[in-house]
């Protein structure tokens, strides 16, 4: 007999035993004081089954938040994953488009990063990619603002509301972040640490835009950056071809 069964006995009991005393059956203290100790049992068991119910629910509601920071976050680096970054960026457009703002967004690469992982070893290119990571988000601090982990070597910025002028500052200031880890690169053709190039678009946003509208222009202005040296930061105007 499960919990509920027992209560509804009880009750039954109690109902029954009232209505025998109303046909002239008599009714002592024992007998009262018997289902009041019964339900008293029953009150007792229902309040520990209500805080293992509570504990459990508790338990539970921290493994979701647990599991959601998991899916939402790049193991190594700590930082927003590329999946993340996509869905939020969309949500971002959608948003800022009903005031007709603007966004801007960088795109950055490690320079040389094969060549490191075959000079240093794959286990030195995660540090150096956790190095990399913690300083690039340093210089994002707005609140909107975000930087994700877009895959490999590749991460990409997204600052709602921030001009050219505010983008390009975040740029320059990732720029020389980055030199002042001055991790060691022997084999780079830029210098003999680790460098960064950058690419950075601002633009109008409308609601028929898609996240990857701006993310091309931004890998425009990046492969300009390769092209022309790297260890620096290209903008590409978001309407430019």
């Amino acid at each position: 007999m499960d919990i509920y069964e027992r209560e509804q006995a009880i009750y039954d009991n109690a109902v029954q035993r009232l209505e025998e005393v109303k046909n002239g059956d008599s009714c002592t203290i024992d007998d009262y004081g018997g289902l009041l100790r019964e339900y008293g049992r029953l009150l007792r068991q229902m309040r520990r089954f209500t805080t293992i119910s509570d504990r459990t629910a508790e338990t539970l509601n921290t493994t979701k938040q647990d599991l959601l920071g998991k899916v939402n976050f790049d193991q190594l680096t700590e930082l927003y994953n590329r999946r993340f970054m996509e869905e939020s960026f969309n949500r971002l457009i959608k948003s800022i488009s009903r005031y007709g703002g603007i966004l801007s967004v960088l795109m950055l690469d490690i320079d040389f990063f094969k060549p490191y992982n075959d000079t240093y070893g794959h286990a030195q290119g995660d540090e150096c990619l956790k190095v990399v990571s913690k300083a690039i988000a340093r210089c994002v601090t707005r609140s909107d603002d975000f930087v994700a982990r877009y895959g490999g070597e590749e991460f990409v910025a997204v600052l709602p509301n921030t001009d050219k002028r505010g983008a390009c500052l975040v740029a320059k200031s990732i720029l020389e972040t980055i030199r002042e880890c001055d991790i060691k690169h022997e084999n780079s053709r830029v210098a003999k640490f680790v460098t960064i190039s950058i690419g950075v678009t601002t633009g109008n946003v409308e609601h028929s835009q898609d996240y990857s509208d701006f993310i091309k222009q931004a890998d425009k202005a990046l492969y300009m950056s390769k092209q022309n040296g790297r260890n620096m930061y290209t903008f590409l105007d978001f309407k430019e071809d």
